[in-house]
């Protein structure tokens, strides 16, 4: 299974509808080889007047398959999509949910050569979620097909892919294992690189604000890197000029499968007390082997 990851979905999404021969590129050529089945937006390839049994025929007939061949697909598309009940019913009516059941039932089972399943599945509820992992994994796995996946979702990708393509703007920047590749974009992506952050003008206008925000070891040197052995103090220089009464700082950490790990609430005063600028500070321990070795983010 290869996984797609990239920031820009314009230029993602031009590129799949190219491979998909949906769309056809302004210059060069793409060749392909093998029946593609894909999934990139919820009703693509479903005719809105039609059923949901007449869809499934209608797609397996545009991949060239003769009816018995579809007929006997059939019952396991049905079970997998779970939409039984409204199957001779048009799909105009059908939920984005319900599109996507069918959509990605008739896709997989229909054995195309190469699968490609864009974000869409975001739709569906977490346990079809799970199934339609599973089923990409059989396809890719046990039975040899090519599976192209795309997502913003690094663990997923972590897991199920063996090559990981970082697309960038419609341009490749990295093809690789999906180690190298994500630890690259994560890389990439980190808006702040600083051991230290100053509020701007427009932030310290506001009546309650962060005015520093910085990371030390025990030895008070400030860095972004510490080891698994090493505290981890969090400095916040803040400032407010109004009244607040239980005035409290939220700060959350993140992992880089933006996966919340866990949130602070750290109170500042439990008086009313009339704040002046430049009048706070608060530190925060995060104590040794409190995180398992990994890449984190926080937001204050």
């Amino acid at each position: 299974m290869v996984g797609i990851i990239g920031r820009n979905g314009a230029g993602k999404s031009t590129l799949l509808k190219i491979l998909s021969r949906t769309t056809a590129p302004t210059t060069g050529t793409v060749k392909v080889k093998g029946r593609i089945a894909s999934l990139l937006e919820v009703g693509t390839g479903f005719h809105g007047e039609l059923s949901g049994r007449e869809n499934i025929y209608l797609n397996g007939a545009i991949m060239g398959l003769r009816k018995w061949e579809i007929d006997k697909k059939l019952d396991e598309i049905i079970d997998f999509a779970g939409v039984e009940k409204y199957l001779d019913t048009p799909v105009k009516r059908y939920s984005s949910g319900m599109y996507v059941r069918l959509a990605f039932a008739v896709a997989a089972h229909l054995e195309p050569d190469i699968l490609i399943v864009d974000e869409v599945l975001a739709v569906g509820d977490a346990e079809f979620q799970k199934k339609c992992l599973g089923k990409m994994r059989d396809v890719s796995g046990n039975q040899g097909r090519t599976v192209l996946f795309v997502t913003h979702q690094l663990g997923s990708i972590q897991q199920l892919c063996e090559r990981v393509v970082w697309i960038n703007k419609g341009s490749i920047n990295l093809v690789g294992s999906p180690s190298q590749v994500i630890q690259q974009y994560i890389n990439s992506n980190s808006i702040k690189t600083e051991e230290q952050f100053e509020a701007s003008e427009e932030e310290l206008e506001k009546d309650i604000h962060i005015k520093k925000f910085s990371l030390s070891n025990s030895l008070g040197k400030q860095s972004l890197v510490f080891g698994t052995n090493e505290s981890i103090f969090i400095k916040i220089d803040f400032g407010a000029s109004i009244k607040k009464q239980s005035l409290e700082v939220a700060i959350a950490v993140f992992d880089f499968n933006e996966t919340r790990v866990f949130t602070i609430h750290e109170p500042l005063f439990s008086d009313d007390i009339y704040l002046k600028i430049d009048s706070g500070t608060i530190t925060i321990e995060l104590p040794a082997q409190f995180l398992a070795p990994g890449s984190y983010y926080f937001v204050a």
